[in-house]
């Protein structure tokens, strides 16, 4: 199960960097002191005396107590400052790694920090602190100089590291905090005081004239009145997040503005949250303290907490901010910022509250970076590089361990050496290593009897394991891939897409039973610990659980008999059809909008649209509606179709007037509406290798190689297996042949949707014009899987099986070839398959290729595989050995050829084939009763009847 073994590692204790460890040793005692070095550069012009200046270095000394540092020459201040650091930590005989200061230092240390707070040296200082005590200072009467701990607590990172040190469940409970910083105060009663029953601190005695007078008058100059948008995220889901107005004037802190909008006449009950989205935003929530929130450090935290489906919880704002949330809370975007003495403000919409929510959801980086929340998903697969868009998925896994104050994840990258042979014409050896094996360092013992000229190399491949831990270093989830690549990055890239595809799926079904949780884990290598998992997003399975909308989705096909009621939901293609169409692997490019559709009053409001969105065809880059338009549509076509709504969030994160967007959503009944064009498709790197070279390209010389058979053999039935979206079928109809009967089958529906199109417009046309295949009377498509048998396409004259067996596994390419050879019993059968060996040729020949696999370039052994889908790909030595076994079980002969090449030079044709050809049968087998059917009819075909049929 996907939970077992998953026990969480030995807690690991996070680095410390050298100048953190001179911190928590000597706090506001140890002092900095950057200079800048100027650098000597030789102008390499004797006598010229215009000064050269060279690039900036600078130069830190460390003063301590018992001892003066001055470190090396730095581009950056911060390097020479850790340096310095460093360097005094070597003097004194500490090591970072191995330096954690115990509780009562860290206590000792944070006391000194709130002291140095409120100090007259803070005061000056341009922290974002001081910001807050500096507006502390023209509020009247009680709450004169009085600042809110939650502020100390939040704005404040070094007092947040200490109280860390002191109880790591500050990192899951925020507010303990405000208990570590007032415990600290009270050591204090001659600097500073607080009252009990108040979150606030004041200075015991007034700051001398020298310090504030300048201040005031500072603030006086650049202090004025502000407007700013807010938000009201109520506690009680039933009702809706309102806007609110903060009027800050110049004589008022705007914490006191915000805590009156939440019903207080002051801030000293008002909690801060910590940066809400990006760690740079201002954007927080403000809430009111609540004492379920301050429990005791020592005591049994767990056992105190309201369970959080009860309550006055919060649900919306504590999945938001990442922990308890109680009552009403304003989302706003204001504050105090470093080395600004302005107060920082920015309007909060109710736009940036649903964008905020997509941001923490694992997907919801990558739709947002495409700027497409109704459209784009998260692709399945990470193919190459050059056809990826928006962020990479190791940053957008990153970015969602840090929304959700998770550790940064860890990846671990083996290497697997690949035992490959110079010269492969003897070599029977699979090229593509999925599994690694434990003995992997040692030399082939039978390499020598492959002859003189072979000599054996190491090719490197790689994986990449991926952890996700907790801030307290709890093991979450662990994927540990079986696939190799030969690129790191490529091996990153997708072991972090199979993990934010599994947190997906439980993201969009927190009620998934552990079963299926469990099995969905197993197919992609993760295990995971149930207990932390569950315990880490608790927030977000109470947010979705109470709010997420029922996604529903409705099968946009083209199908033409619907009538009535479900007409709105047809998918309607207008514009000529251009032959350009696209398939899987294919870059389309097309210009989209969406818009919400009222049923009552038609009224249409635009939610989401884009002049240029490219995307990979077959990633499932697109939501499916999406996909399955573009895959009938050809370039210049443009479609039209209605879906019902998505989550709701989607809609509002997109909508420019959410308001406006949410209203229509409540008070009618609404359909999202497509408009979809085509704009152009860029073909897979296979086909541009191939074009760069071949003209005609080669998928046309195969079609040209079997017209040929055809031809030759009088054949009147084909079946192509593996049709895809009918390219070989369509290009037949092209040529004049004696085929009277067309078949074929595919897995795809997408695909075998388009096939049936074009097939059906060329047919349809031949009817009344002298087309060349006038001759053919019927054409069938089956969605089935060619490795299964099925009796309605048995002894045909010719099958065609092109460029189809290197996309399964070599076990199951031997299958096929006995099941068609032994059951399906054709008497002619095609087969080709990419010739690894011109590899080498065709990835000189196009750039982007060489920018792809730039290691190892011109070696066989580092080429790439022509598609990222093939699963193997065989040299002409190891295709014959497959070809000859098959026909030789199956009573068949079998004959080698190719396009593209040439079968006297080096390295053979590009495309190799095997023509198999059925030898007198020695003994007719009899079936003993009508074998099952297998295969769906999905399109259908009559001259007779001149008329379509779908299943």
């Amino acid at each position: 199960m996907g939970s077992s073994g998953a026990a969480a590692p030995e807690g690991k204790k996070a680095t410390i960097t050298p100048k953190a460890v001179i911190y928590q040793k000597y706090g506001i005692r140890a002092s900095y002191e950057v200079e800048e070095v100027p650098e000597v550069v030789q102008n390499g012009c004797p006598g010229l005396c215009i000064p050269q200046k060279g690039p900036c270095l600078y130069r830190c000394r460390l003063n301590l107590p018992e001892l003066s540092i001055l470190s090396g020459t730095f581009k950056k201040k911060k390097d020479a400052e850790q340096d310095a650091a460093e360097m005094a930590l070597r003097k004194l005989g500490i090591h970072p790694l191995t330096h954690n200061p115990d509780v009562p230092d860290a206590g000792e240390e944070l006391v000194s920090r709130v002291a140095y707070l409120f100090s007259n040296e803070f005061l000056a200082s341009q922290h974002p602190l001081s910001g807050h005590f500096k507006a502390a200072l023209i509020r009247e009467g009680d709450l004169y100089g009085a600042v809110p701990v939650s502020v100390i607590a939040v704005y404040d990172g070094k007092i947040s590291t200490l109280c860390k040190l002191i109880d790591p469940k500050v990192e899951s409970n925020p507010c303990l905090v405000i208990s570590f910083v007032l415990r600290a105060a009270a050591t204090l009663p001659t600097l500073i005081t607080a009252t009990e029953g108040q979150l606030w601190i004041r200075r015991q005695n007034p700051y001398p004239p020298e310090v504030i007078e300048p201040l005031l008058v500072e603030q006086s100059s650049i202090l004025g009145s502000v407007c700013v948008q807010a938000l009201l995220i109520p506690s009680s889901l039933n009702e809706d997040i309102k806007p609110v107005t903060l009027n800050v004037s110049s004589s008022a802190y705007y914490l006191d503005v915000i805590a009156q909008k939440l019903g207080l006449l002051d801030a000293s009950k008002i909690l801060v949250s910590r940066p809400i989205g990006k760690a740079s935003s201002e954007t927080r929530l403000y809430f009111v303290a609540s004492d379920l929130q301050f429990v005791e450090p020592s005591s049994d935290l767990d056992g105190k907490k309201p369970d959080i489906f009860e309550g006055s919880m919060n649900t919306r704002a504590s999945y938001l901010a990442g922990q308890e949330v109680y009552g009403g809370a304003i989302l706003a975007s204001i504050g105090f910022t470093w080395k600004s003495k302005d107060l920082f403000h920015e309007d909060v919409f109710l736009k940036l509250y649903y964008r905020m929510l997509i941001y923490k959801t694992p997907s919801g980086p990558y739709k947002l970076s495409r700027e497409s929340t109704t459209a784009a998903e998260l692709p399945v697969v990470f193919t190459i590089k050059s056809n990826w868009r928006g962020t990479f998925p190791r940053e957008i896994l990153c970015t969602f361990c840090r929304q959700h104050r998770l550790s940064e994840p860890v990846f671990t990258i083996s290497r697997y050496p690949v035992k490959a042979l110079s010269d492969l014409s003897g070599s029977q050896k699979k090229l593509k290593v999925t599994e690694s094996t434990e003995d992997t360092g040692h030399t082939n013992e039978n390499a020598a009897n492959h002859g003189d000229n072979e000599t054996v190399e190491s090719v490197s491949n790689f994986r990449c394991e991926v952890k996700v831990l907790s801030k307290l270093q709890d093991l979450l989830l662990q994927c540990s891939p079986k696939d190799s690549y030969r690129k790191e990055t490529d091996c990153i890239q997708n072991a972090s897409l199979k993990v934010l595809s599994w947190l997906s799926s439980y993201f969009q079904d927190f009620n998934m039973p552990l079963e299926k949780l469990n099995s969905l884990a197993d197919a992609i290598n993760i295990k995971f610990n149930p207990q932390h998992l569950f315990k880490e997003f608790k927030f977000c399975s109470t947010m979705y659980l109470n709010q997420r909308r029922t996604i529903k989705a409705n099968n946009c096909v083209d199908v033409p008999q619907a009538t009535g009621e479900h007409e709105n939901y047809l998918l309607r293609i207008e514009g000529p059809e251009s032959g350009i169409c696209p398939s899987n692997g294919f870059l389309a490019c097309i210009c989209y909008s969406a818009c919400l559709v009222t049923e009552v009053g038609h009224t249409k409001e635009l939610i989401e649209s884009s002049h240029e969105f490219e995307f990979e065809m077959g990633a499932r880059a697109v939501n499916p509606h999406v996909e399955a338009a573009v895959a009938q549509m050809s370039v210049g076509q443009s479609a039209f179709f209605l879906v019902d709504l998505p989550s709701q969030e989607l809609i509002l994160a997109a909508a420019n007037d959410s308001a406006r967007a949410l209203s229509l959503i409540n008070s009618n009944m609404c359909r999202l509406e497509y408009c979809i064009t085509l704009l152009k498709v860029t073909e897979p790197l296979e086909d541009r290798m191939e074009q760069a070279l071949f003209s005609p390209p080669l998928s046309k010389q195969r079609v040209e190689y079997a017209v040929e058979h055809i031809k030759k053999s009088g054949a009147t039935t084909l079946v192509d297996f593996g049709c895809g979206s009918g390219s070989l079928l369509e290009s037949l109809l092209d040529y004049p042949t004696s085929l009277r009967k067309i078949v074929g089958v595919d897995l795809s529906l997408k695909s075998l949707s388009r096939a049936a199109k074009v097939l059906h417009s060329k047919l349809s046309r031949s009817c009344d014009a002298d087309l060349p295949c006038r001759g053919i009377q019927s054409a069938t498509l089956y969605d089935g899987s060619i490795l299964v048998f099925d009796p309605r396409i048995c002894g045909f004259d010719i099958g065609t099986c092109l460029e189809v067996i290197e996309h399964m596994e070599e076990d199951q390419a031997s299958l096929f070839g006995d099941l068609v050879l032994s059951s399906f019993r054709p008497s002619v059968l095609i087969v080709s398959t990419p010739n690894y060996e011109y590899n080498v040729i065709l990835q000189k020949s196009d750039l982007s290729s060489q920018e792809e696999a730039a290691e190892g370039k011109g070696q066989l052994e580092s080429c790439r595989f022509r598609n990222h889908d093939h699963k193997f790909e065989w040299t002409r030595e190891q295709f014959g050995l497959w070809a000859r076994n098959l026909a030789s079980r199956n009573n068949y002969g079998v004959e080698f050829s190719g396009v593209g090449g040439s079968v006297d030079r080096e390295p053979g044709f590009a495309s190799q084939i095997a023509l198999f050809k059925r030898l007198p049968q020695r003994d007719e087998r009899i079936e003993d009763e009508e074998p099952v059917r297998h295969y769906n009819v999905i399109w259908e075909w009559s001259r007779c009847e001149t008329s379509e049929s779908f299943d």
